[in-house]
């Protein structure tokens, strides 16, 4: 391997409301569509249900509720679920989570050139970081925000 290949990461961009969020590949499991059948839970505004799958009962998280943001319905024929691999600490109670989009994800080769921090206040609890992608915002989730909701989800489902 070149020096150049080890500094490309293949990411996912995936659309939210009114933000794209940027995750490593490896941080993706699958691509559901949206017209998976999601059990209703308890009336948090940041869970949307419960979807099965493979065998698994997984809370799906509303990015947008976590960010205590208002949340709508993706646009018909557009949204996904996102099943996301966990890596905190409860990942044996919790190996996988998943989230809503308002569209369909997108691959992206990130070089460390391409990536810049930016300073910014319009960040919520679910939010780690914004970067700047290609001239474009981009946020980086706080997974771990993410999964102690997943696990708190469990708790009550």
């Amino acid at each position: 391997m070149t020096d150049t290949t080890m500094q490309t990461l293949h990411c996912v961009l995936i659309p939210m409301h009114n933000r794209q969020l940027l995750l490593p590949n490896v941080s993706v499991a699958e691509v559901v569509d949206h017209d998976a059948t999601l059990s209703r839970g308890e009336d948090h505004p940041w869970l949307a249900g419960y979807l099965d799958w493979r065998g698994q009962k997984l809370p799906v998280i509303s990015y947008e509720g976590a960010n205590q943001q208002e949340t709508a319905p993706p646009e018909a024929g557009r949204g996904r679920i996102v099943v996301l691999n966990t890596i905190g600490a409860d990942h044996d109670r919790l190996p996988f989570m998943a989230i809503m989009t308002r569209g369909i994800p997108s691959q992206a080769r990130l070089d460390a050139e391409q990536l810049q921090g930016q300073e910014t206040t319009n960040t919520g609890p679910a939010d780690l970081m914004q970067v700047e992608l290609e001239g474009e915002p981009a946020w980086i989730p706080n997974l771990e925000y993410l999964e102690s909701l997943g696990v708190q989800a469990l708790r009550t489902a």
